[in-house]
């Protein structure tokens, strides 16, 4: 399971990846951006992009 930031503006459903967060995508319903940020899923984790950007844990002592 992926987490995912979204918010509503206007007409439009705004969101993230919460792994992604430079990456965000929007629909026309709460179900449509989910839709929109299943593809962007699986663009931005299939290897063909190069630079993609991302956030993730770091352990420190």
């Amino acid at each position: 399971m992926t987490k995912f930031v979204y918010w509503q503006e206007e007409d439009a459903w705004l969101g993230y990846l919460q792994e992604f967060p430079d990456y965000w995508t929007q629909g026309e319903t709460l179900d449509d951006l989910k839709a929109h940020l299943r593809d962007l899923y699986a663009d931005l984790t299939d290897g063909d992009l190069p630079g993609i950007r991302r956030i993730a844990d770091l352990a420190v002592a």
